[in-house]
């Protein structure tokens, strides 16, 4: 009867000896397959993480790009105006000379109280 008992601890100790073996090798093949997982998924962020920001350097651009052609377009809109302005202002002086003096006088007594009430 000992001689039955160990017979069949010998193979139940083989069986897990096997068992043991096997869940070992299943370990190491699932650490390789999350090593694997783990790796493309830390490529696939660092890719959609350079996709965004040649994205958003891209918007920036182009956005600095519409502000300068728009603070550009507006400067020239101001130039204009400011010569055109200017060109007016000769007209009247060239036509109304005294009334210019008179209007630059009452002008500098405005700008002179404005200075004095300071």
């Amino acid at each position: 009867m000992s001689a039955d008992k160990d017979g069949i601890s010998g193979t139940s100790h083989d069986n897990l000896a096997k068992d043991v073996s096997s869940l070992r090798q299943d370990m190491a093949k699932m650490q390789e397959i999350l090593s694997k997982f783990v790796s493309e998924a830390g490529g696939q962020a660092a890719r959609t993480a350079r996709n965004v920001g040649h994205t958003v350097a891209s918007q920036v651009g182009s956005t600095a790009s519409g502000l300068a052609s728009t603070g550009s377009d507006m400067a020239a809109s101001a130039t204009q105006q400011l010569k055109t302005f200017t060109n007016e202002l000769e007209d009247i002086a060239r036509k109304n000379p005294l009334g210019a003096l008179a209007g630059a006088l009452v002008i500098g007594v405005v700008i002179g109280l404005i200075a004095r009430g300071r």
